[in-house]
C-alpha cells in the first residue's frame, strides 16, 4: 500500500514557556503511536517535532491513507452453550451473533477450539482498516488528552456557545497528508492547509501550505518563523556566541534559560545591550540572577569569568533600526540593577551577628521549633564533628561558620532572591572580614544540592554540610516525616545522598554510626530511629551505586557489611568488581555460600579456631594448610587497604575447597570432629569476608 506523509499543526496563543519543549514532544510522541496502534504507519516512519510560541506540530513520513485489512479471532462463548445436543445454534448464540452484526448463516462458518479445559466457539472474520481520517481523529483525542498540560484554560469556541478546556485558546488546525486535507476536528476546529506566520515579519499574515513537506520551508519563507524548536535553539546559540565574540566575551550558559527564551521567540534576533559600570560592585551573581530571572538576559563574561556590564537580547523582531528595542531594554533592566545595588547597600549596614536573634522568629517546624533552634543544633553538631577532626582552630571556625550559616535568610537580598542563599551569606562574611574558609562555608553549606554537584571547597564547609544535613535528615525521621513512595517533600532522599557523598569521597575520619547517634542526641530518638536512618541511607547508596554501574550484586556484597568508614566503599565496590572477574570467582562465592548456610543452621556461636590434632581426613588438612597460608597474607593486604590484592589473594583456595565439600562429611558423629571441623569453616569465612560478604555474588 503506497504511503506520503503527514503534517499536523494545532495553532494556538501563546504557550507557556517552560514547558513548551515537553508539550511539544508530547505532541509529536502520542500522536505518532496512536498512528502506528491504528496500522497507519509504515515500517521506518520518521517523526519531526516542531514547537514554537504559537503552535503544536509533528511531520510524520509513510503514513497510509487506510489501514490494511486484518483477520481478527472473534472468542464468542463454550460449545456446550452456543449448541444444542444437535449442533443447532442456541438463543445465546444467535443473540451474541446478532451483535457482532452476523446472521444465523455465520454459524456454519465457526469453528471450535479446545483451551484446555473444553471446546469454545471462535467466529474468524475480516477487520476492516481503519482509515486516515478515522485514526487521525483517534490520536488527534488522544494526543489533546495526554498533553503533560499544567494548567487548563476554559473558554469558548466560535459559536459562542461550547466551552473547552485547554492549555491556552486554539485557532487552527492543519491536516495533510501529502498536499490533500484530512478532516478531523478537535477544540471546535476543522482542518485546513492554512496557518499564520509571525504576528509583525510575516511576509503575509496566513500562509497557505502546499503540502506536508513544504511546512518548515513555508513558515520560514513566509512566515518567519523557525517552527523547530531545536533548529530555533540553534539558532539563539549561533547569534549569541557571534555577538559575544564581536565583544572578546563569553555568554553566560544556562541551558534552561536558553529553553525558556526558545520557547518565546519565534525568529531570534540577537541584539548587544550594556547597563552602566558602577552596578558592578554588586555581587555578580545578583546581577546575573536579576537579569536572567527578569529580564532572560545573557550577561557576558570576560575571560576570567567576571561579569562586564553589557548583556545579551534575543529579541523577536528584527527592524532597521534596533537601537530603540536595545534603549527600551536598558532603560527595563536599570531599574532591576538599581534594587540589588540597593538591597545590597543596605543588607551590609547590619551585621550578621546583629541577625542572629531574628532567626528565632521564624518557623522551621512546628514539631522542631524555629530556625534559631535549629541553628543552635546545626552549631552542636558541627562541633562535635570538627572535634574528631582537627584542633580548636578549626573547631572555632566550623562553630562560626555554623552559626552564620542561615543568617542570610533574613536580609533583603534573599527576601527578593532565594537563589542567592548561602552566596550572600558569603559575601557579607567577607565584609565583615570573616576568614576565607568560614565565609565559604557558608556559602558552600548547601552542597551538594543535587546529583553531581561540586562538595563544599574545604573541611571547614564540608563539616558544616554534614552539619546541616545530618539535623534535617535526623530531624525529621525523629519526628516520623520519612519518604513514602514518590513524596518526599523535604528532599531527604537528597540530604541523604549528599551526606554519603561527603563521607565517601572527601576520606574524613568519621564513623557513619556515631555521626546517626550524635546527631540523635539532640533529639528524641533512639536505637530504632537510628536503625531506620540508616537503612533509608544504605538504600540510597546502593539506588546511586547501581545508577553508577556496579551490578546489584555487587553492592550487595560491599553493603551487607554495613561498612562504618563509607570512604571504604568505593574501593570495596573496586575490589569486588575486579575479584568477580576471575575464574575462580563463582566457585568461591558457592561455596562461601555454602559455608554461610552450614554455620547459620549451628546453635550458638561458632569460634573460627582449630586445633590440629582433630584434623583427620587428607581434605581438611589441606584446606587448613592452604588458609594457614594464605590468611595472613590476605589479612595484611586487608590492613593496607589494599583490597583489590586482598579478595585476589584468596583465589588460591578455590581447589582445597572444593575438595573440601567433596570428601569431607562436616556434620560428623563425633561432636568434638565437628566443633572442629564447624570452626575451620568459620575461619575460612572470616577470611573471605573481610571486604565484602562473597557469598552474595553467588548465583
Amino acid at each position: 500500500m503506497s504511503t506520503r506523509n503527514l503534517l499536523v499543526e494545532l495553532f494556538v496563543e501563546e504557550l507557556p514557556p517552560k514547558v513548551l519543549k515537553k508539550l511539544g514532544e508530547s505532541f509529536s510522541g502520542v500522536l505518532a503511536e496512536s498512528l502506528k496502534a491504528s496500522g497507519l504507519l509504515a515500517d521506518g516512519s520518521a517523526v519531526t517535532t516542531f514547537a514554537s510560541p504559537r503552535r503544536l506540530a509533528a511531520h510524520i513520513t509513510n503514513v497510509s491513507a487506510k489501514a490494511a485489512d486484518k483477520q481478527v479471532a472473534q472468542k464468542l462463548m463454550p460449545a456446550t452453550v452456543g449448541l444444542d445436543a444437535n449442533g443447532n445454534a442456541t438463543p445465546a448464540l444467535l443473540k451474541k451473533l446478532q451483535a457482532l452484526g452476523e446472521g444465523e448463516s455465520a454459524v456454519a462458518k465457526l469453528r471450535k477450539e479446545n483451551d484446555g479445559k473444553a471446546d469454545i466457539l471462535f467466529l474468524d472474520a475480516t477487520q476492516a482498516g481503519a482509515t486516515l481520517a478515522e485514526g487521525l481523529q483517534k490520536a488527534l483525542d488522544e494526543t489533546l488528552a495526554k498533553l503533560p498540560i499544567p494548567k487548563v484554560m476554559t473558554y469558548q469556541i466560535n459559536d459562542g456557545w461550547e466551552s473547552v478546556n485547554f492549555v491556552r485558546p486554539a485557532h487552527g488546525l492543519v491536516a495533510l497528508h501529502s498536499s490533500e486535507v484530512v478532516p478531523v476536528s478537535v477544540l471546535g476546529l476543522s482542518a485546513g492547509n492554512t496557518t499564520q506566520g509571525h504576528r509583525f515579519e510575516a511576509k503575509q499574515p496566513v500562509v497557505t501550505l502546499t503540502s506536508a513537506d513544504t511546512y518548515a520551508q513555508q513558515l520560514i519563507e513566509e512566515g518567519a518563523v523557525i517552527a523547530g524548536f531545536d533548529a530555533r535553539r540553534a539558532e539563539i546559540v549561533k547569534q549569541l556566541q557571534a555577538a559575544a565574540d564581536k565583544q572578546g566575551l563569553k555568554p553566560i550558559e544556562d541551558d534552561a534559560l536558553l529553553d525558556e527564551v526558545t520557547a518565546l521567540v519565534e525568529r531570534p534576533n540577537v541584539l548587544l545591550g550594556q547597563f552602566e559600570e558602577e552596578f558592578l560592585a554588586v555581587p555578580q551573581e545578583c546581577l546575573i540572577l536579576t537579569m536572567k530571572a527578569n529580564q532572560k538576559y545573557f550577561p557576558l563574561l570576560d575571560a576570567s569569568g567576571k561579569l562586564t556590564n553589557k548583556f545579551l537580547i534575543v529579541s523577536n523582531i528584527n527592524p532597521a533600526d534596533a537601537s530603540k528595542v536595545i534603549g527600551g531594554n536598558e532603560r527595563v533592566v536599570r531599574p532591576r540593577l538599581a534594587d540589588a545595588k540597593f538591597f545590597f547597600d543596605q543588607d551590609r549596614k547590619k551585621t550578621l551577628e546583629s541577625r542572629l536573634a531574628g532567626l528565632g522568629k521564624v518557623v522551621y517546624h512546628n514539631k522542631l521549633g524555629s530556625q534559631g533552634e535549629r541553628n543552635e543544633r546545626v552549631v552542636a553538631i558541627a562541633s562535635a564533628i570538627a572535634q574528631q577532626i582537627g584542633g580548636d582552630g578549626f573547631v572555632a571556625k566550623v562553630a562560626q561558620a555554623a552559626r552564620f550559616s542561615k543568617v542570610d535568610l533574613l536580609t533583603d537580598m534573599v527576601g527578593e532572591f532565594p537563589e542567592l542563599q548561602g552566596i550572600m551569606g558569603r559575601y557579607y562574611a567577607q565584609h565583615e572580614g570573616l576568614a576565607d574558609d568560614v565565609a565559604y562555608a557558608i556559602e558552600d553549606h548547601y552542597r551538594p544540592r543535587f546529583a553531581g554537584d561540586e562538595l563544599p571547597r574545604s573541611q571547614v564547609g564540608v563539616v558544616v554540610a554534614l552539619a546541616d544535613k545530618l539535623e534535617t535528615l535526623v530531624g525529621l525521621f525523629s519526628i516520623g516525616e520519612k519518604p513514602t513512595g514518590d513524596k518526599d517533600p523535604f528532599a531527604l532522599r537528597r540530604q541523604a545522598l549528599g551526606i554519603l557523598r561527603m563521607l565517601m569521597e572527601t576520606d574524613l575520619p568519621l564513623a557513619f554510626d556515631q555521626l546517626i547517634a550524635q546527631t540523635l542526641s539532640v533529639f528524641n530518638g533512639g536505637q530504632e530511629v537510628a536503625e531506620a536512618i540508616k537503612a533509608f541511607c544504605f538504600d540510597r547508596l546502593a539506588v546511586n551505586l547501581r545508577d553508577q554501574g556496579a551490578s546489584a550484586q555487587e553492592v550487595d556484597a560491599v553493603l551487607s557489611l554495613s561498612p562504618n568508614q563509607l570512604a571504604e566503599v568505593p574501593r570495596r565496590l573496586s575490589a569486588v568488581q575486579a575479584f568477580a572477574n576471575l575464574a575462580e570467582a563463582p566457585a568461591l562465592a558457592a561455596a562461601n555460600k555454602r559455608v554461610s548456610n552450614i554455620l547459620k543452621k549451628v546453635e550458638g556461636e561458632v569460634k573460627a579456631a582449630v586445633n590440629v590434632e582433630l584434623l583427620q581426613e587428607a581434605a581438611e588438612k589441606a584446606l587448613h594448610q592452604a588458609l594457614a597460608e594464605t590468611k595472613p597474607k590476605a589479612d595484611q593486604l586487608f590492613e593496607t587497604g589494599d583490597y583489590t590484592a586482598s579478595l585476589q589473594a584468596l583465589a588460591v583456595l578455590k581447589a582445597p575447597v572444593d575438595t573440601f565439600f567433596d570428601a569431607v562429611m562436616v556434620n560428623a558423629d563425633d561432636p568434638a570432629l565437628k566443633a572442629n571441623r564447624l570452626g575451620l569453616l568459620a575461619t575460612l569465612h572470616q577470611a573471605m569476608n573481610r571486604v565484602a560478604d562473597l557469598s552474595k555474588l553467588a548465583s
